[in-house]
């Protein structure tokens, strides 16, 4: 039977798990949480180790990749005629949509006041900005002239070159440099109190100074935290909004384009209900197995497994619904271009991908509709990762089938992307875990602070105060 606490915050009345597990003190968690960060060096453990080998591995992979890139041009890449636009920025958008997750569940649920978030926060925030990292060099290398990136802002220059600004790719820079600006400031804003944490722990005198100049002078006075309430707050605030405008922008790179399958009103709310499905299902990819690696099952709970489970079952309907609104849009405007790309979905030389995109992305997601399998973690993590991989195809099949067959006939030509377009994306894939893996070993990954609030200690002394 679930125990849940008295009072505490995000004990849940029907007797739902509890977000902390019974028997902790503020000392505890403390303890229990800064272990993974201070552990000595030649303690660490050999799958973090084997982990770290796999994602440098590809990430030189990508180096490799990137190289022959810039000596060739991007003709290495499957791209074409018509299809300008290939695994490039397929893997932009996807990457983008990893990102969504984090923000959705440091900053929404904040101001909800939703006490759930305080395990996996953190984590979050931090494959935010990992994902945007990956996103953020896509556009670059599709420049064809990466080192003249600078050319997209509007720089005053002796040669009077201005960005144009009617074009989606400059909107792009603005809204993914915005939100990757707020998403790290919002994390590294929300470390600092247990950035000083390790750093009264920390034993070693590098660690010490290392994490007491991140600290930035944290001294956990009461002026302290109020600057850090009114900084999260307001950071919070400032994030929510880029949840809806980010991949609204990056959605408007399609429907602002007369191709058929792009040129649509639903796409703003669709792109943003699918990045939200798709982060929230690469947050449970990656926490999943770290739960039992690094024993933190007490801190992450079944609550929190069922309740991102049924936020990727919410939004998973939308992204059901958006399909459905796709084909009953094309048949309904009896344009019989919108038709023809529908069928050519169905029935087309890409039918593959797009069938696959259905089992993955709506009929898959619905065995969330069954508590047993909310509940089970091996069923969950798979539900996950065939989420991930319908998310991708659902890009592939938005840019790639829609550009393959435009208005002309004698203008179609197949797509398939090239070892190196596949060389990049698991590049991009070994830096996405690198970072991770790095993270995770000499930062603290969950919210130390926020997990002690849980605490009926800490409850009791709220309560004792007010």
């Amino acid at each position: 039977m679930s125990t849940t606490y008295d009072g505490a915050p995000g004990a849940d009345p029907i007797g739902q798990a509890p977000v902390l597990a019974p028997g902790h003190t503020p000392a505890s968690v403390t303890e229990r949480i800064s272990e993974v960060v201070n552990t000595k060096l030649t303690k660490t453990p050999r799958w973090w180790l084997l982990g770290l080998a796999v994602g440098f591995g590809l990430l030189n992979l990508f180096l490799l990749a990137v190289t022959n890139l810039f000596m060739t041009g991007i003709g290495i890449w499957g791209n074409n005629v018509p299809v300008g636009w290939g695994w490039d920025i397929v893997c932009f958008v996807w990457w983008i949509g990893i990102g969504h997750a984090g923000t959705l569940i440091s900053a929404i649920l904040l101001l909800l006041r939703q006490s759930w978030r305080n395990s996996i926060n953190r984590f979050a925030e931090a494959m935010t900005v990992f994902a945007v990292a990956c996103a953020g060099m896509y556009p670059i290398l599709h420049l064809g002239r990466p080192w003249l990136p600078y050319w997209l802002l509007p720089v005053p220059g002796t040669l009077n070159m201005w960005p144009n600004f009617r074009s989606p790719l400059i909107w792009d820079v603005f809204a993914v440099s915005t939100y990757a600006t707020i998403s790290i400031v919002f994390w590294y804003v929300g470390m600092l109190p247990d950035l000083a944490t390790l750093r009264d722990h920390a034993k070693a005198k590098v660690a010490r100074f290392a994490y007491g100049m991140a600290a930035l002078g944290w001294r956990n006075s009461s002026r302290h935290w109020a600057n850090y309430e009114t900084a999260s707050l307001l950071l919070a605030g400032l994030s929510t909004p880029l949840v809806l405008s980010v991949h609204s922008i990056v959605s408007f790179d399609f429907s602002v384009g007369i191709v058929p399958g792009w040129h649509t009103t639903v796409f703003p709310p669709y792109f943003v209900a699918g990045a939200v499905f798709a982060g929230f299902a690469m947050v449970l990819t990656l926490v999943l197995p770290l739960r039992p690696l690094f024993k933190l099952k007490d801190f992450i709970t079944d609550r929190h497994l069922q309740n991102m489970a049924k936020v990727m079952l919410t939004t998973g309907l939308i992204v059901a619904y958006g399909y459905v609104l796709e084909i009953w849009a094309a048949f309904y405007s009896a344009n019989e271009f919108e038709i023809f790309m529908v069928l050519n979905r169905f029935t087309g030389p890409y039918a593959v991908q797009y069938w696959l995109l259905i089992l993955c992305n709506i009929l898959v997601p619905q065995l969330l509709w069954f508590r047993q399998v909310r509940s089970n973690v091996w069923a969950l993590w798979v539900i996950a990762m065939f989420i991930n991989v319908g998310m991708w195809l659902e890009r592939f099949v938005i840019i790639v089938v829609s550009l393959s067959r435009d208005y002309v006939p004698s203008n179609w030509a197949m797509y398939h992307g090239t070892k190196w377009d596949i060389a990049v994306f698991a590049g991009t894939i070994g830096l996405f875990l690198t970072l991770l893996l790095l993270f995770i070993r000499f930062l603290p990954a969950l919210n130390m602070f926020e997990m002690r609030v849980l605490t009926p200690e800490a409850t009791k002394a709220h309560g004792e105060e007010k």
